[in-house]
Formats: structure tokens, sequence, C-alpha cells
């Protein structure tokens, strides 16, 4: 039988052999009672990498997110975030549950921009309104089809939220291909947010992980934090060898996946009643504008062997990624585009 090809996530991809050998090897310590060796060496190489004085490992990009509202926000206060973000949509209400912020919703563009930001701050002040304490940035962008927020639009958004004396959050799940893609270092993409996340089960194809960095204020309780939401890990060193090699070996062929994703984007793009969205990078959302249904185009798609996800009840998500080569890609190209036809209103 066939292998079925997963395009769903980019968190699908199993550790290689390398990186599980890696993880077999890796020194550990108990990183909750006096630190893990190879987690330090971890934090230490994201610290180089983003410009940033204090990085804490963490379980998850979600959990990151999160620890860095509870830093940064006051409870009973607002953050701005894109009305299409990972915080807004896929954290389950976190802001609210756990940090008590209410989201106020930035409206505009596919992406976050300053235009838009500035717009959405309550104007005039007034004491029966909530008060603003932090906006949230996303890039690449999720829900935008990854796409990327250039390092200029970055700068004019943390510009626009320090004129109204906000710090500025950057979810930067995929920062690793928003960085491939535009040339631009991490670093510099970084030196625009007090806080940054980045995962390592994105992309760089580790089984777990991510990262919260930060400048020193902001990040002076991140460990309380962590500790607090059960985030603490023991021998975690596991798993931060598993981010070390994703660094090494997986980083610098990220510039792979999005090729792909635009070769599969030109091709979809031909069968009629679709729309394709230009991919920056390694996600492809394919739009539905014959009448067809997502639900329908995904069940057919896994009927012939292909995986992908539902985005809305009128977009497919396809996400490139480290497990698919030339001949899976070219299996799943024939496969949707068959999808896609019997899809279509007879």
């Amino acid at each position: 039988m066939t292998t079925p090809i997963d395009l769903r996530s980019d968190t699908v991809t199993t550790p290689t052999a390398a990186m599980r050998r890696a993880m077999a090897e890796a020194e550990v310590g108990d990183d909750v009672l006096d630190g893990d060796p190879t987690v330090r060496r971890l934090e230490a190489r994201v610290a180089d990498l983003l410009g940033k004085p204090q990085v804490l490992f963490f379980p998850t990009g979600t959990m990151a997110n999160q620890a860095a509202l509870w830093l940064q926000g006051e409870p009973g206060t607002e953050v701005y975030c894109h009305d299409d973000s990972h915080i807004v949509n896929w954290e389950i209400a976190g802001t609210a549950a756990l940090a008590g912020l209410q989201v106020r919703m930035v409206r505009g563009g596919p992406v976050l921009d300053a235009a838009a930001l500035h717009a959405a701050f309550r104007r005039p002040f007034s004491i029966h309104a909530p008060r603003a304490s932090l906006v949230c940035a996303e890039n690449t962008h999720n829900g935008a089809g990854g796409m990327v927020t250039r390092l200029e639009q970055l700068r004019a958004i943390r510009d626009t939220a320090a004129e109204a004396g906000l710090p500025l959050h950057l979810d930067g799940a995929r920062l690793w291909n928003a960085s491939v893609a535009t040339g631009t270092s991490l670093a510099d993409f970084a030196s625009c947010a007090a806080t940054v996340m980045v995962s390592f089960s994105k992309g760089l194809g580790a089984p777990v992980g991510a990262c919260l960095a930060g400048d020193a204020a902001p990040m002076r309780r991140a460990w309380e934090v962590r500790k607090r939401l059960g985030g603490g890990m023991r021998q975690s060193g596991i798993l931060a060898a598993a981010a070390l090699h994703g660094l090494d070996h997986h980083l610098g062929r990220l510039h792979e996946d999005h090729a792909r994703a635009r070769r599969l984007a030109e091709a979809l793009a031909t069968v009629p009643g679709v729309s394709v969205v230009p991919p920056d990078t390694n996600i492809v959302m394919i739009d539905l504008v014959g009448g067809q249904e997502s639900s329908a185009v995904v069940e057919r798609a896994k009927a012939l062997g292909v995986r992908c996800t539902s985005w809305n009840a009128t977009r497919v998500r396809c996400v490139l990624h480290l497990d698919i080569d030339d001949a899976a890609l070219a299996r799943a190209t024939a496969a949707l585009a068959e999808a896609l036809r019997e899809a279509l209103p007879k």
C-alpha cells in the first residue's frame, strides 16, 4: 500500500535517523533543579541567532506565546492582535483564560500592518473603555498562507505600538521561513519586538519545543511563569538536542520547501474554479471559488492518498515540509488536482 502524503502541517514530520541519534546521545541534567546542559546550549544558540539577552526553552509554542502575554500584558486590559492570528484563533482563548487579557481585533489586510493597528486604537480615551497593554504580531502569518511581514512593515508596527506606549510580542513560530524567504536576519526581525517566540517543530523537523526570547526586563519572570503553566521539564536536553540538530541541518534547506510550495501553487492555479494564494513561504492556500466545499475536497484527496486541511468552508491548506521530496510533490499535485476537479459543481 502506498504511504499517504501528509500536507496538513509542517508539524507532521518525524525525526530523521540523525536527529534521533542526536537525541539518544544528548547530555542531560535536571533542567528544573539545576539546569540541563543541552538545553543551556540551545538557549545560548537561540540568543545568538535572535540577538536577545534572555531565552527560555518551552515544550510548545502556544505555551511560550501565553507566557509572553502573561509577562507583558496586564490583566483587565486589551491586547491588539490581527483578527486571523494564531493567538486569536488557535490557542483556545488562553489570552483570556490564562492572562486575563481581552483581545481587540485589528482588521484590514491579510497581516497586521501599522495603519490598521493605529486605526484600531481607542480614540478619544475614555475611563469607561479598557486600556491596552500589548500588541502581538505574527511572522510568518499562518492564516494568510505563510505570508511574510517584511522588516520595514514590522518596524512600522513596532513604532506605532511604541507611540501608544505598548510593547510588541512577535509570534515567530515560522520566523525561520520569513528569514530564509527574505534574506533578513533572524536578529533583525527579532529586534522589532520585546519578546519573540520561535518553534522547532515547524519547519525544522523537531518533534517538540519552542523558545521564548526577549529583552531582560520582560523576561525577568519568565522561568516563574513557565513553571506556573506547567512547562518545567527535567531531562529536556533530549528534546533540545532535536532542536539543535534542526538548526544545524534543516534551517538551511527551508528554501526547498518554499520552491515546492510555489510549484504546487502554480499547478493547482490552472484548475477551474480555484484561486490559489501565491505563497511567500511553505504554505499554500487554495480558495474554492466555484461553489465547492473544502471538506469534500479534503475527503476526496485523502481517498487519493493525500492529507490536507479544510481551513474554512471554502479554503484548503497544504504545507510543504522536510518529508516531502519531488516525487511526493508530483503525486500530491496530481491527486489534489483530481480532487479539486471532482468537487466542481456538476
